[in-house]
């Protein structure tokens, strides 16, 4: 429970210290409260960073509410120069982006998103979905992919979930991703069942981009580092219903 109301306010990382602040918040959420583990993860120095950081653009949410800001939450984006720069998409290592590639078209990656504890189930997320917003007016960009996440290495005890995900929400072709690599596992679309208690058993940020358009890659991967099942999320922000583009067009503005 936070003491004061929060005030927030959205920025790019400029520099060493916020990135090592963003790293923090990650290995925070990821590591301390999660498990997530690997080559990413230090412990002594308590962050979560991997070779992607430098090149990707941080937005940062802040609660100014206080006497200074306070780290809300955070998003990594990277843009196709961003990638190129990288030597690659970070989700590539899951999944065959190819499609999403060979679209030509202006993509965004989005990943490593978190919030602290008391900033969940309020209004951050939205506020942190409006930056998203305003970055992707301000570079164009049409097609947002990203991992999203099942808690849990264990795809059978998720079959219900990523089943539902396959046969109800899978992507057009030109933009259908598949997971590839040591960690994919097939998923074979749900007959008959019970939708309503695989969405109950579908996390948030999933079912938040499913409210709004969103779509799956094919089949899921398992992030053992990470302790995850992961599934390619996709967003074309050209199809969005007038009433969320608007929604989100509004507010958002962010300080450079």
């Amino acid at each position: 429970m936070l003491a004061v109301a929060p005030s927030f306010a959205l920025r790019y990382a400029r520099g060493a210290d916020d990135l090592a602040a963003v790293q923090r918040l990650r290995y925070e959420v990821f590591a301390a409260e999660l498990g997530a583990a690997g080559p990413g993860v230090c412990h002594v120095a308590q962050r979560e960073a991997d070779a992607f950081d430098p090149h990707a653009s941080h937005l940062m949410l802040e609660d100014i509410a206080g006497e200074r800001p306070h780290l809300a939450g955070v998003y990594r984006i990277m843009d196709r120069a961003q990638a190129s720069a990288a030597g690659g998409f970070s989700s590539a290592a899951e999944f065959d982006l190819g499609p999403l590639i060979d679209s030509g078209r202006p993509l965004l990656e989005l990943g490593r998103s978190c919030l602290r504890p008391a900033y969940r189930g309020g209004r951050a997320m939205h506020v942190l979905w409006a930056g998203l917003a305003a970055h992707i007016r301000t570079t164009g960009a049409e097609v947002l992919f990203g991992a999203a996440s099942f808690a849990g290495t264990d795809p059978d005890a998720l079959s219900a979930p990523l089943q539902m995900l396959m046969a109800d929400h899978l992507a057009p072709v030109d933009l259908r991703t598949r997971a590839w690599g040591a960690g994919a596992v097939r998923v074979t679309p749900a007959g008959p069942g019970d939708r309503k208690a695989a969405m109950r058993a579908t996390p948030p940020l999933i079912k938040a981009y499913l409210r709004i358009g969103g779509v799956v890659g094919q089949d899921a991967y398992v992030d053992r580092h990470f302790g995850t099942t992961d599934v390619c999320m996709i967003l074309d922000v050209t199809t969005l219903p007038p009433q969320v583009a608007a929604q989100y067009g509004r507010r958002g503005d962010l300080g450079r």
